[in-house]
């Protein structure tokens, strides 16, 4: 901060604004206010008023006053909130728009997926200084624990929408709540009862209980945050080193629920905990001061994400500090992975939180020489890539579902395999089928005369002709079978044998169909990409029509013809636009079932599955990638209101294409193969990377 008169010399006879109401603003007022023409301040939520005898103005008010600049006196994320909200305003009136660091807030960052370029501490080097230390403390929020959402003002709204679902509409509650807190942290370190307190009467909220709506914030906190796991194990090993550390904070909750907080977490290797609320004053005010003349004169280290609050305000203290990036602070440094753009809504921002929590959860991603962004485990491959595209399909299946009043689910073998389990725990129901079936049971079931065997050998086989009737219709035509003098008929010289086979293989089908107990009228009919083979065969064996909800759909015009009811995830009109054409093969090999496919089935009604010829490792690496997908789908569902759960393709899409860009380090993975035995090809999936 001792810089920032040196930093905008440029700008000293020039009007200026300062965005923020915070104790940010007041250093910057104390700093530049008699060299710099400050004419007023901005403000989010906030428009009028006087703040540190400095007048509140509105964006409309800076621009008709000739503002040549505005500083943001903000965190690196706040700030980039601020640009979205007032970038294009300062870009069309010429208004240069910076942070206090100095970065230019109008300029775009391009998208990186490392850190080669940025300065930063690793975990041997932070151990090192806690070495040369007596007494050793850490911040905690965004230090040693995040948040799964991308700003911390995003826990407002989810209380605001909680508090919709008791009844209590209090109207721009989030700008409420947060102009509240700044208003009481001019005098102090508010409670949160008391910034509840203070809002209900300054707003006079009859329906807001002060004490009901501070457990409700937390409660709420408590399902968002996670531990950073590194940083957790410095604290612990800086125990074990004798060290006496402290946890110091500025929070609003009390002393009691943060050592509960940690508790849940194992993280109890400290003396004491200061936290701003028990004190009345936070750490750019006194609370470093309370921690010295506790200890006296020792050597200090603190250990924090913030440069202000925490770097600065403990070295005023004569104190050593460090900063340890928090999570959106890396994600800036990546210029946001291009996932800023897509971002739309509160929804939008928790998907971002739960990746952000997952992939820079470490803030030690200088250890490497290339410092590039990595991911290690099928399990995180799985949450991080596949997970947002495959949660937003379910909730899109499953308002299809309700919608349309289908009591009938079939999850069609093998792609819906973790689907179902998806739709179930969403729908709270375990009556949906998965439905045993494949290309291969469905046609040697299902095919009639001799188009079907036209329209199946138009699928072309990649084999001989005697390759294709073994694999497709499970008939061996080797030795004196064999016929020599096939001409051009290809699969119809072997017409009467597919038949007949034919007509065995339905009657066993519908046995095991018969055993399903199927509910009168429609059957939501889940295939994941297909042309709608599948169904068109299956419809002549069930007496129920079939409505197909498709992630996505092949040769719609073909299908069309047919007359099959399906309805894809992905229409038409996104086909070009699209990058999913690229990708779908990975995710399909992701989704599969760890059983082999199914060919047919028993007179019994049993099924018949085909050789399985994947390797027990590539089982077991699909298997924890589904396994990540579905603890992101549990996650996302408990913290994101349904009401809130909007479909944002485009944000999903880019979360996708990161599996392009992050370096990949499990070998399982990249050693999978793409296997359609249908068509008797297969494919390295390394290939699609």
């Amino acid at each position: 901060m001792a810089a920032l008169t040196e930093m905008f010399q440029e700008y000293k006879g020039s009007k200026m604004a300062v965005y923020g109401l915070g104790t940010e603003t007041e250093r910057v007022l104390e700093e530049m206010d008699q060299e710099f023409q400050i004419i007023g301040l901005l403000d989010g939520y906030q428009t009028t008023g006087t703040v540190f005898e400095k007048p509140v103005i509105s964006m409309e008010k800076a621009v008709h006053e000739g503002v040549r600049l505005i500083l943001v006196a903000a965190r690196p994320g706040s700030c980039k909130a601020i640009a979205k909200r007032i970038g294009n305003i300062c870009a069309e009136n010429k208004i240069r728009l910076f942070d206090i660091r100095g970065k230019d807030l109008c300029c775009v960052q391009r998208s990186v997926y490392d850190f080669r370029d940025r300065d930063g501490i690793t975990k041997q080097q932070l151990l090192r200084k806690i070495e040369e230390a007596e007494i050793v403390s850490f911040d905690l929020f965004d230090t040693l624990l995040m948040r799964r959402t991308l700003f911390s003002t995003d826990l407002f709204e989810l209380v605001d929408c909680r508090l919709r679902k008791q009844g209590i509409f209090i109207e721009d509650f989030s700008e409420k709540r947060t102009r509240c807190e700044k208003e009481l942290s001019k005098y102090g370190a508010p409670a949160l009862t008391e910034i509840y307190s203070y809002m209900g009467d300054f707003y006079k909220l009859s329906k807001l209980n002060p004490q009901e709506a501070a457990l409700l914030e937390w409660q709420i906190e408590w399902e968002l945050i996670i531990p950073r796991e590194d940083v957790c194990q410095v604290l612990k090993t800086a125990g074990e080193m004798g060290k006496t550390v402290y946890i110091v904070s500025d929070s609003y909750y009390t002393k009691q629920q943060i050592i509960t907080l940690m508790k849940r977490y194992d993280i109890t290797q400290y003396k004491e905990v200061l936290i701003s609320s028990e004190y009345g004053t936070g750490k750019t005010q006194s609370l470093f001061r309370i921690l010295r003349e506790r200890e006296g004169e020792k050597t200090y280290l603190h250990i924090g994400d913030d440069l202000i609050a925490d770097v600065e305000s403990a070295k005023r203290n004569g104190m050593e500090a460090i900063q340890l990036y928090s999570g959106i602070d890396l994600l800036e440094m990546c210029g946001y992975m291009d996932l800023w753009d897509p971002i739309d809504s509160l929804a939008d921002r928790i998907r971002a939180g739960i990746f952000v929590s997952k992939i820079l959860n470490s803030p030690f991603q200088f250890e490497t020489d290339f410092r590039k962004i990595s991911v290690s485990r099928a399990f995180d491959i799985g949450y991080l890539f596949f997970a947002p595209l495959i949660t937003d399909f379910v909730i899109w299946f499953f308002r299809k579902v309700k919608q349309e009043q289908i009591h009938n689910v079939f999850f069609c073998a093998r792609d819906g395999y973790l689907i179902k389990k998806l739709y179930d725990a969403i729908s709270g129901s375990k009556e949906s089928v998965y439905f045993l079936t494949s290309r291969t049971a469905a046609i040697r079931a299902g095919i009639e005369d001799e188009a079907d065997l036209r329209y199946v050998e138009n699928m072309n086989f990649s084999g001989t002709l005697e390759e294709q009737l073994r694999e497709r219709f499970g008939i061996d035509v080797e030795g004196e079978n064999k016929r020599t003098d096939q001409g051009s008929g290809g699969l119809l010289s072997y017409a009467k044998e597919i038949l007949e086979r034919v007509s065995i293989n339905r009657r066993a089908y519908g046995t095991y169909i018969k055993g399903l107990r199927i509910k009168e009228g429609d059957i939501a009919f889940f295939d994941f990409v297909a042309k709608g083979t599948s169904q068109m065969y299956l419809e002549r064996l069930l007496e129920n029509h079939l409505k197909g909800f498709y992630f996505l759909q092949l040769d719609v015009e073909e299908m069309r013809r047919h007359k099959l009811d399906i309805e894809p995830f992905y229409g038409e009109e996104e086909r070009c636009s699209s990058v999913i054409f690229d990708d779908y093969y990975i995710l399909e090999t992701i989704l599969t079932a760890p059983t082999p496919s199914v060919n047919g089935f028993d007179n019994e009604g049993l099924p018949m599955y085909a050789e399985e010829t994947r390797e027990e490792e590539s089982i077991r690496c699909i298997e924890d990638a589904q396994e990540g997908i579905k603890e992101y789908f549990e996650t996302y569902l408990k913290i994101c209101p349904e009401s809130m759960m909007g479909i944002n393709k485009r944000l999903d899409e880019t979360f996708l294409s990161l599996i392009h860009k992050i370096r990949i380090l499990e070998e399982d993975f990249l050693g999978l193969k793409v296997e359609d035995p249908f068509f008797n090809r297969t494919t390295n999936l390394v290939d699609l990377l």
